[in-house]
């Protein structure tokens, strides 16, 4: 159950942003390069697109975890 709250985390670690419920992705670089909203909605939905925090993730989640 959610209770109507929400929670915005600043992250790079890519189990988090796998886990996340929405993503935003801002970009398309980092510092003066970024700062759009490049892409917007599930981790799943973000594995299809075309941006760079896509290109890791997806190269992540191939990447089996480590014993």
């Amino acid at each position: 159950m959610d209770g109507g709250r929400t929670v915005v985390v600043v992250e790079h670690d890519l189990d988090v942003v796998a886990r996340a419920d929405w993503v935003l992705d801002l970009g398309p670089g980092a510092g003066h390069d970024g700062g759009l909203i490049v892409f917007q909605g599930t981790p799943g939905d973000l594995l299809a697109a075309d941006t760079l925090t896509a290109e890791h993730l997806r190269a992540h989640v191939r990447t089996p975890a480590a014993a």
